[in-house]
């Protein structure tokens, strides 16, 4: 039998990845990242000019998202690697969220994707109308 080495092994791994198999690691990670508010934490902390964000900030830049949905979120990205969070113990505690590495190669293609949306909501939104008369008329 022959001696694989370390990094064959690892090789091995990453290629028996299928994203499309419900059982898959990667599957689970591509519905966690794929919720809205993860990809809007993401971008605006990419597009942070100076590199962090308070809770409050993040807060007033996604004013839809509850505190709630803030947090949670907040929380998972943490856990996954994606954020840091630093508590600045004030009165009240300051705390500060920014991207770590990992997470930056995933915020830039997010800050890219609400691009992309921005440019091309009319152009959407015509297709839909137009698609929704076809499918209304008889």
């Amino acid at each position: 039998m022959a001696t694989r080495t370390a990094a064959d092994r690892r090789e091995e791994a990453r290629t028996a990845y299928d994203a499309f198999l419900k059982e898959c690691p990667t599957s689970q990670l591509l519905a966690r990242i794929s919720d809205k508010w993860v990809g809007l934490i993401l971008s605006a902390l990419a597009q942070a000019e100076e590199q962090s964000l308070r809770y409050s900030d993040l807060g007033r830049k996604i004013p839809a998202v509850s505190q709630k949905m803030l947090t949670q979120t907040l929380r998972s990205l943490e856990r996954d690697g994606l954020v840091t969070r630093t508590v600045t113990p004030t009165v009240p505690a300051r705390v500060d969220y920014r991207l770590t590495e990992l997470g930056g190669s995933l915020g830039c293609l997010f800050s890219s994707v609400k691009q992309w949306a921005e440019n091309h909501f009319d152009e959407v939104s015509a297709h839909r109308e137009l698609h929704d008369r076809a499918e209304a008329t008889p």
